[in-house]
């Protein structure tokens, strides 16, 4: 019988050598928890954004937050409310920015939450697969596949420091945001 299925990994040989690259995959998986939590603490952060855009409390702007299915529908969300709620451009277009190295850092964080892991003989883990359909010169092939190497590893680490400054930036950007956004007792 013709199969299209991958063949099935030889598991014990796996599972025999895998204890001698265990601190690569540690390492890894550490890289892909602190992209995790530190992209989730960022994009919590714009229901804040949203609470003062809609100039309402921060439980409403988190349901409201939650409703949305998606994270690209909350920061088109709010980036229309910006665009009726804030008068002042260079703030508008702070908050552009901000929302844009969010972006930019929500692509790896997608890519490696998204993926399939493929091991070789000793266990390590060597390339991910990402779980989209891709469609290139009119075919179609299940993911992108991309090798994990250094290079990598270092991209990962340069995207977890870059949401941490993000993170700072978007606490010190909502003083300023308050300040130009009309409330129901104020401007």
């Amino acid at each position: 019988m013709n199969s299209h299925l991958p063949p099935k990994p030889d598991f014990e040989s796996i599972e025999t050598a895998a204890f001698e690259s265990a601190d690569r995959r540690t390492t890894l998986l550490a890289l892909i928890g602190n992209l995790s939590f530190s992209w989730s603490n960022n994009e919590s952060m714009f229901i804040y954004v949203l609470m003062l855009l809609l100039d309402t409390d921060e439980v409403s702007a988190a349901i409201v937050f939650s409703t949305l299915n998606t994270t690209r529908a909350r920061l088109d969300l709010i980036q229309r409310l910006a665009l009726i709620r804030i008068a002042r451009k260079d703030v508008r277009q702070e908050l552009d920015g901000l929302i844009e190295r969010f972006t930019a850092a929500t692509r790896l964080r997608n890519e490696f939450n998204h993926a399939m892991f493929m091991l070789d003989e000793h266990g390590d883990i060597t390339h991910t697969q990402s779980l989209r359909i891709v469609e290139q010169r009119g075919r179609f092939k299940f993911g992108e596949t991309r090798q994990v190497d250094r290079a990598r590893l270092d991209e990962m680490s340069t995207v977890i420091r870059d949401l941490r400054d993000l993170n700072r930036d978007l606490w010190d950007f909502l003083p300023r945001l308050q300040a130009h956004v009309p409330t129901r007792s104020g401007p």
